[in-house]
């Protein structure tokens, strides 16, 4: 009896010291509330499954815009501006997704593909605008063979940079690495070419390219925000905004998103998981911009954020200034989904 009471005390002792742990810091920041979400993606049973959205602007009906969002236990979603689900492949295991408009009336979707847990894939579409519908154009590997196995993770794409290339695909391993990869077309086929890498210390996913700078942007979840210049032969990786209260920056950081102006200018917006919010950092000089979160309200709060976009212009009467979209981790009772937010509203309400 005596052992059974030593172990009980230990136990409590250990119980209370794990408790005593500091809280994660939570800044302050405006509260909006969302415009509007989507459809809950099809992974039920509170599975942690809606994970990475992408938009394409419509310019010749803006208010006929899509939103693509990953399920990453099932495949892939197009939605219309008011939510509903306009398309779904069955994919597999997609993290992150990105497009790039590469041709007139043709808008090239890629996205991070896990299923195959031992090599990191490219999963590839076309995206119809006019009917919102997906065109699957199969799994790129890109790696060399013989490597140690590795997750896709994260994901995003950028203009093309050489002759004959379509875009850049950049895939965030889990272990760390970028890898940067050429996507073309041969004989019909879209191909992954694998050009070089950047590797950084812990685990990153979330990131995006400034196709006016030439600038990679990822976010290294528990550290902060890296840039890295595309236009030198050699990659490498410069801090931009670090995890602190000097830049009111919470780990995880997780998505990232750019609201551009002019040539040089604008924002980059990042996910502050660690407190449910949203951070502005001024893209010329990195000083902070200011804080969000998505509050309570019709279509209810955001919590544990992954993924953002955001795509400035006129996106017909609901989004007349631009559209911010975040992943909902918390959308209970319903499964996850995303929620979508009116980029003038958060200009407005940060006085900006």
């Amino acid at each position: 009896m005596r052992y059974i009471l030593v172990l009980g005390i230990a136990s409590t002792l250990a119980g209370c010291a794990g408790m005593q742990e500091p809280p994660r810091p939570f800044y302050p920041a405006a509260d909006i509330q969302a415009t509007g979400e989507t459809a809950p993606v099809g992974t039920g049973n509170k599975a942690d499954a809606a994970d990475d959205p992408a938009i394409w602007r419509n310019a010749a009906n803006p208010a006929a815009s899509l939103i693509l969002g990953t399920d990453k236990k099932a495949g892939l979603y197009v939605y219309g501006l008011d939510g509903k689900v306009r398309d779904f492949v069955a994919a597999g295991l997609l993290n992150n997704v990105d497009l790039r408009e590469v041709a007139p009336s043709r808008i090239l979707v890629g996205a991070s593909d896990r299923t195959d847990g031992a090599v990191p894939k490219i999963a590839l579409f076309t995206l119809d605008g006019a009917t919102g519908k997906l065109t699957a154009l199969g799994t790129q590997a890109f790696m060399a063979a013989g490597r140690p196995p590795v997750e896709a993770y994260g994901f995003c794409m950028g203009k093309a940079l050489g002759a004959g290339e379509l875009a850049r695909a950049y895939v965030v391993l889990k272990d760390g690495e970028v890898a940067e990869s050429r996507l073309v077309e041969v004989s019909g086929t879209v191909r992954a070419e694998y050009v070089r890498s950047v590797k950084f210390a812990t685990q990153s996913e979330g990131c995006v390219v400034d196709d006016r700078t030439g600038i990679l942007y990822v976010a290294e979840e528990d550290t902060g925000i890296w840039k890295v210049d595309l236009k030198p032969a050699t990659l490498n990786a410069e801090a931009f905004a670090m995890v602190g209260p000097d830049k009111g920056l919470v780990d995880d950081v997780e998505g990232l998103a750019l609201a551009p102006e002019g040539e040089r200018g604008g924002f980059l917006v990042a996910s502050s998981q660690g407190d449910n919010a949203y951070v502005l950092f001024d893209l010329a000089t990195a000083a902070p911009g200011g804080r969000f979160r998505i509050s309570a309200g019709r279509f209810g709060a955001t919590s544990d954020t992954d993924g953002i976009e955001l795509a400035l212009g006129d996106f017909g009467p609901a989004f007349p200034g631009g559209l911010f979209v975040a992943q909902d981790g918390d959308n209970a009772p319903a499964p996850q989904n995303f929620k979508l937010l009116g980029w003038r509203e958060v200009l407005q309400s940060l006085q900006r």
